[in-house]
């Protein structure tokens, strides 16, 4: 199964200062925008998300359809099909989508009640 680009999206309660102490360990802007109060961050191929007030606790997210630079890649598990295999393997999923094809996501929670984002944007 092909989930796509990795990053972790952290709640944070002050995007300004959790910006400015992820650029002290060597991440910088990659996407995102700081007055709506989310941004991806980049150090290397590490992507986290910075996220005020858009959910409770982090999140492990992955983007299928996307490299690490959120580049479209032709060869990649559509999240309709992960959702599939997910749910023929016995996992329980939080949220389905539904359609056949587009942006769509996922989620799911780990044993130890990680939240996990399978989300599509294409």
């Amino acid at each position: 199964m092909k989930l796509g680009a990795f990053s972790i999206s952290l709640s944070v309660k002050d995007i300004a200062r959790s910006k400015a102490f992820y650029e002290k360990l060597g991440f910088s802007p990659f996407g995102g925008n700081e007055e709506q109060k989310w941004l991806i961050l980049k150090n290397g191929e590490t992507v986290i998300g910075l996220f005020e007030g858009m959910f409770s606790g982090n999140m492990l997210t992955f983007n299928p359809g996307w490299d690490q630079n959120a580049q479209n890649i032709d060869d990649f598990d559509d999240v309709r099909t992960i959702q599939k295999s997910m749910l023929a393997a016995g996992v329980v999923l939080d949220s389905k989508t539904e359609g056949s094809e587009g942006p769509a996501s996922i989620m799911l929670t780990d044993p130890d009640g990680n939240p996990i984002l399978i989300d599509q944007h294409r």
